[in-house]
């Protein structure tokens, strides 16, 4: 089955080393609209506003790559924060 190229793709987490290899790749293959939004215009904690936003876009694919990361000290330091912003 042949692929849509003009697939509407988000994917969150753009920015670091995984969804940033995930862009390249789709970039790879040809797809054409992939879009993008950084944590100071989608706060993925803010669930009303993360609903907006799927609502609007009609996207047709979801790549989740976003996450908070730290050394071992900071996991050690502050993990429930870090459970909360990953889960």
């Amino acid at each position: 089955m042949p692929r849509n190229l003009s697939q509407k793709i988000f994917v969150a987490g753009h920015r670091g080393m995984v969804g940033s290899t995930i862009i390249r790749r789709l970039q790879a293959l040809g797809y054409t609209n992939v879009i993008t939004r950084g944590r100071d215009e989608l706060n993925l904690l803010d669930q009303k506003a993360v609903h907006a936003f799927f609502n609007s876009e009609g996207l047709d694919q979801v790549y989740l790559a976003a996450a908070k990361v730290g050394g071992i000290h900071a996991n050690n330091t502050y993990p429930v924060d870090f459970i909360y912003e990953n889960v």
